[in-house]
């Protein structure tokens, strides 16, 4: 996980002939070329593979063969994900899902129009492998007076740490430090800044390969999840403001479309060819076979298939959200799920 140049051009243009003439053959038959929609910045809050349908479409062209310019932002946490769209620097983002509520709590009223999975891959905590081995710490319990890493506060890594403790009954006795990044989040919990960190699984894997990180508690494993969650909730989902969708909604039919077609193609293919067509780009900080490793992981438990975030789902998030450790109970009914949440366009780039 190394940080990277804030921008990462990835333009994807119609094919010459398509554009110059207007038509332009596909499998033998006339396509008249799709009009162009423009350039829109878009924004993913870390670089990690529970990103892979964004990835993929920027990858494969497919938001340009719906006429979309995207310009790609590693936006590097979700906080700055949500203080970019909401300043109109970029046109969607890509993030914890609890950013659309959140951004419409604080007056800039945003939907979510895509899900990419059914389970928050970063709600994992990982701490060294002596401490565990030595059985130091070896539950969530035994992190009563010590330090767990997050990103920033008011964060989803950071949301999910006072949950999880609280859980556990130990939140008034844990110390929550808000780090920064991911990769800072690793290296403090490896060095010993901090004596466990929430973690994605593409952490938890890089951290057992190295040999020095074990988790106490891993959400991908579904006895885990069900214990603690009830369900499924929606981790990752890309969004966009309000305005847009009421000025714009042929520029967000595209984008969701490119992100469907993107999903198709992670759900059709092995993980190895998904990691195959992504990795160099976009995920070469990580070893290649945890990445790989993760990937299926993620095929089989995490993604969600038809990217559709059912209301059951939203309100858990919501639970999570409320009884004061992000907002009270009073707030969260105000962004109930038919005010933050919009899968019309992933219904019709469905065909449902």
């Amino acid at each position: 996980m190394s940080n990277s140049p804030d921008f990462t051009t990835r333009r994807r243009v119609l094919a010459a002939a398509g554009a110059l003439a207007g038509i332009s053959l596909v499998n033998g038959r006339v396509a008249f070329a799709q009009p162009k929609l423009g350039r829109v910045a878009y924004g993913q809050g870390s670089i990690d593979p529970f990103f892979a349908a964004g990835y993929v479409a920027l990858k494969k062209g497919y938001f340009g063969e719906g006429g979309l310019e995207v310009e790609y932002l590693n936006s590097q946490s979700g906080p700055r994900t949500n203080q970019l769209l909401a300043a109109g620097q970029i046109v969607f983002g890509a993030t914890a899902a609890t950013a659309a509520p959140a951004l419409t709590l604080a007056g800039k009223p945003a939907t979510l129009v895509f899900g990419f999975d059914r389970k928050l891959t970063y709600a994992n905590i990982i701490v060294r492998r002596e401490d565990f081995d030595s059985g130091k710490i070896k539950s969530l319990k035994d992190l009563a007076g010590k330090r767990v890493g997050a990103t920033q506060p008011q964060s989803s890594t950071w949301l999910m740490a006072l949950y999880l403790m609280q859980k556990a009954g130990v939140a008034d006795k844990v110390d929550i430090r808000p780090l920064g990044d991911l990769a800072t989040m690793l290296g403090a919990l490896k060095t010993g800044s901090v004596s466990a960190s929430m973690a994605t699984m593409s952490m938890m894997e890089q951290a057992r390969q190295e040999g020095w990180g074990v988790p106490i508690f891993d959400a991908t494993t579904e006895s885990s999840w069900n214990e603690f969650m009830g369900g499924d909730v929606p981790g990752i989902a890309a969004l966009t403001l309000q305005d847009t969708i009421q000025k714009r909604p042929e520029v967000v039919q595209a984008f969701v479309t490119g992100l469907v077609r993107a999903q198709d193609f992670i759900s059709a293919n092995s993980a190895a060819a998904v990691t195959d067509a992504i990795y160099d780009d976009y995920l070469n900080a990580f070893p290649r076979e945890a990445i790989q490793k993760t990937l299926g992981v993620y095929k089989e438990t995490v993604f969600l298939k038809d990217n559709l975030i059912t209301q059951e789902a939203y309100d858990r998030m919501t639970a999570i959200m409320g009884d004061g450790r992000q907002f009270s109970n009073e707030e969260i009914k105000t962004v109930p799920y038919d005010r933050c949440v919009n899968m019309s366009f992933v219904r019709r780039a469905r065909g449902l």
